[in-house]
């Protein structure tokens, strides 16, 4: 890091940086591990063709991350293995100290470079979804999923989790009204039978009808 401090600033503290241990464990982790050899590249001062980036493509990375390729395998996924994304897109390897790596302005609890692609959802709305403030991960798996949309859980069972539920003498109690009495169950998700439509959050209606 002597000719690249600006990245080596919070680069102690990744998750990538513990791997460089020394021990015979770390002798082939390193800057060179992903950007390729350096010598060369130092020679010619900024001969940045000479370096690998995973900026342009994210083999780099998926050579040690191989449970996310195998996501990216997944029915619905990020178009990462079809060249339109690249893992440095959402992760910035010489991040701080998070364990995931996030790109710069995201935090866990934040959306951060999601909305860089998805702006229709950043809102402000005038009725937020309370779930849009701890980040697009709690209803998403970010590199892919079996379900539409990348969601967790295909079914009502995604809301659930979050809202209040009560069982009342065979009735199912979301909000204080009976989910079942008028078959609002039943008529399938809640994000597709007709009622809670504004999933990330409405101007018009407080229960994100529409």
């Amino acid at each position: 890091m002597l000719c690249h401090e600006d990245l080596g600033l919070n680069f102690a503290n990744t998750a990538h940086a513990r791997l460089m241990v020394d021990d015979e464990t770390g002798l082939d982790m390193g800057c060179e591990t992903c950007h390729g050899p350096g010598s060369l590249h130092s020679m010619e001062g900024e001969g940045r063709h000479l370096i690998h980036n995973p900026g342009r493509t994210s083999a780099t990375c998926l050579q040690c991350h191989m449970e996310v390729q195998a996501q990216f395998a997944l029915p619905n996924s990020h178009p990462v293995s079809e060249g339109k994304a690249a893992c440095v897109d959402c992760h910035d390897p010489h991040g701080d100290e998070q364990a995931d790596l996030l790109a710069e302005g995201i935090a866990m609890a934040e959306h951060g470079s999601c909305l860089n692609c998805h702006p229709a959802q950043a809102g402000p709305f005038v009725f937020e979804h309370e779930a849009m403030r701890d980040g697009c991960t709690v209803c998403h798996d970010a590199h892919g999923s079996m379900n539409a949309k990348l969601l967790k859980i295909r079914n009502a069972n995604m809301c659930l989790q979050c809202h209040f539920v009560e069982n009342r003498q065979n009735s199912l109690m979301i909000g204080g009204i009976d989910h079942t009495g008028f078959g609002f169950i039943q008529q399938g998700t809640c994000w597709t039978a007709g009622c809670h439509e504004a999933v990330h959050g409405s101007h018009v209606n407080g229960s994100l009808r529409f």
